[in-house]
């Protein structure tokens, strides 16, 4: 771990920052678009242009870097996620704003695919898995500390904008003038969806379904918050026990599903998921019954990605995992840009406790399909390793924690 801190310090400390900026940004425009009069159908639209911004610019980064190079890629899409910051303050309005959270989605995917790539190279075969955790804890970090910033100023003005803004654009600075070596990296080709569902009908189901809960508990949290009559402070603790949830039940979660079959873990994590959201949504005028359960959902939410994609390699051939991490990405992203505009006329019809029902229907279905699929087939003999990562994690990513679990596998094999 001193290693990983030793030779990526600047890396992580620019990811902080940036990630400040970023969870700070989500927040802050749930709470402003009610000021500014847009109902909860209108902000899941904007909400949702960020998820369709990151699908296409992961897609689109490695391209991108091809052409110009890390640097470049990096300084350009920072500084337009920088100017897209201010510019939220400076025109309120539901379009502008829906193109602004697109160009900010395409930028941090970009962002991501550089930095991502950076702390691979940067990293060696014994501390690829511990430089990937310390990265999610990072991010995780950036994120829970941006919901405390959001006190520091009225959200009405321009204060939090212009602190949004600041924060990217100094997050660079100990990235770009660190003497490091741009990564040659490229991206595997992904394997068809086709062929992804016949080899996990769970794990594409599950992740589909999955994006739809990540983009609807990270994305419309602050809109439930200003909905139910939350002060700021509330809506910011509230969004801090999601985040806070999945940083914490993570690594248990990894350390369980190492050691049972992973359909039934599934089943179980999105059942107490399902049951909890009832409880919300029966509840939901206890602030402390929310703050609870918000820690439950996030800890469900975050965990549930890396456990289904574990349980996908399970049935796969340790080369075909990268190849896969292309699929399961553009499902997953798939999900999160239906999500929000889904809840947004649920809540705009059904009143705010449609937020946790929505949650709890899909981690249903999610509960659901596990029980079925476990009575198709047996559960595989041997099991790959459970490799933590974040919902919002670019291809490389994906594709580092994909070989981290190859490496474990054939660890664990030459010890077999």
């Amino acid at each position: 771990m001193l290693f990983v801190l030793r030779n990526s310090w600047a890396l992580l400390l620019g990811m902080l920052l940036l990630l400040l900026g970023n969870g700070l940004q989500g927040t802050l425009l749930g709470i402003r678009g009610a000021i500014e009069g847009f109902d909860a159908e209108t902000m899941s639209l904007v909400m949702s242009a960020y998820y369709v911004g990151f699908l296409i610019g992961s897609r689109r980064a490695t391209a991108m870097i091809a052409r110009v190079g890390h640097v470049r890629v990096f300084a350009a899409l920072g500084s337009m996620i920088a100017a897209a910051f201010i510019l939220y303050a400076q025109a309120p309005v539901a379009w502008v704003w829906m193109l602004l959270r697109l160009c900010v989605g395409f930028g941090f995917a970009g962002v991501y695919v550089v930095a991502e790539s950076w702390l691979n190279n940067a990293a060696t075969n014994e501390t690829r898995g511990q430089a990937l955790s310390l990265y999610m804890i990072v991010q995780m970090l950036g994120i829970i500390s941006a919901q405390f910033v959001l006190n520091l100023a009225d959200p009405a003005g321009y204060t939090l904008f212009v602190t949004m803004s600041v924060l990217v654009s100094v997050s660079f600075l100990p990235i770009l003038l660190t003497r490091v070596t741009a990564p040659a990296f490229q991206t595997t080709k992904p394997m068809s969806l086709v062929q992804l569902y016949r080899i996990s009908p769970l794990g594409c189901v599950g992740t589909f379904l999955l994006g739809g809960v990540y983009a609807a508990i990270f994305g419309m949290g602050s809109v439930f918050g200003t909905q139910k009559g939350m002060s700021v402070a509330e809506i910011s603790a509230f969004v801090a026990a999601i985040y806070l949830g999945g940083l914490v039940f993570q690594y248990p979660i990894g350390w369980v599903s190492d050691r049972m079959d992973r359909r039934v873990l599934i089943m179980g994590l999105t059942a107490a998921g399902a049951l909890a959201t009832l409880v919300g949504a029966l509840f939901s005028g206890h602030y402390a019954v929310v703050l609870a359960l918000g820690f439950v959902i996030g800890g469900v939410a975050n965990p549930l990605y890396s456990l289904i994609i574990a349980h996908t390699n399970d049935f796969l051939a340790p080369s075909d995992m990268a190849a896969a991490s292309g699929g399961l990405l553009f499902i997953n992203g798939t999900g999160a840009m239906i999500g929000p505009p889904v809840i947004g006329a649920l809540m705009a019809r059904l009143g705010a406790n449609a937020y946790f029902a929505y949650v709890g229907v899909l981690y249903a279905l999610i509960a659901l399909y596990a029980l079925w699929r476990s009575t198709r087939r047996a559960a595989p003999p041997e099991t790959s390793s459970y490799t933590p990562v974040l919902p919002q994690a670019s291809p490389v990513a994906l594709e580092v924690a994909q070989g981290v679990a190859i490496g474990r596998a054939g660890g664990a094999a030459g010890r077999a």
